[in-house]
């Protein structure tokens, strides 16, 4: 018997054979999430107590997957490129629990209507610009019914030592009283299944 067969034999009776490619697991409308390696990841990390700063929606297709997302501006770029650019590698798949497949294409389709749209640095809800978390839920709300991750006032999360990157971004008036939709909210919604974890722990 050769070298290889016996060795193939060997692995696969001790269990190590290899698994198979995170990205072969994926499904369309999983949502992947990310520590973004961006300038503002880490106040939303402090802002929001959670290593979760980017989002975006999966796309498998015959040519692989993609991840449809909004940056400057909402593009479609390949999972592996996707998941590199987040910090370590690390990534958290979710998978919607009670929708058919129909309806995760058609959230995934919703998305990709805002496609070239620009980045929406004042996080607001029009529809003009976009960013990543809002995009997520407005394309389930829009596309299956279903609305994820939950609006919370701006006023809520732990903002209070990000006073000076907040003038920055809105000024001396900073709207404490806008809605958004974080990605940690995302990340906590129990009606999505983790399917996949790099992060010690998620919930």
């Amino acid at each position: 018997m050769r070298w290889s067969v016996l060795v193939a034999v060997w692995l696969g009776a001790h269990g190590a054979v290899a698994a198979p490619r995170l990205e072969e697991g994926l499904r369309t409308g999983d949502i992947v999430l990310h520590t973004s390696r961006s300038r503002q990841s880490q106040f939303i990390q402090a802002a929001t107590e959670s290593p979760f700063s980017h989002v975006g929606m999966v796309e498998v297709t015959p040519k692989g997957a993609w991840v449809v997302e909004a940056v400057q501006p909402v593009q479609r770029v390949s999972f592996a490129k996707w998941k590199a650019r987040g910090v370590k590698g690390r990534i958290l798949v979710l998978r919607p629990k009670a929708l058919s497949d129909a309806q995760k294409q058609q959230a995934v389709d919703t998305a990709k209507t805002h496609l070239g749209k620009p980045y929406d640095w004042h996080f607001g809800w029009g529809d003009e610009a976009m960013y990543c978390s809002e995009l997520v839920r407005k394309a389930y709300a829009q596309g299956a019914g279903v609305e994820y991750g939950k609006m919370e006032r701006l006023g809520s999360l732990k903002v209070a030592g990000l006073k000076k990157p907040m003038r920055e971004r809105y000024g001396a008036k900073v709207p404490m009283d806008l809605e958004l939709v974080t990605p940690a909210s995302l990340a906590t919604d129990a009606r999505l299944e983790v399917v996949h974890s790099d992060f010690p722990s998620v919930r």
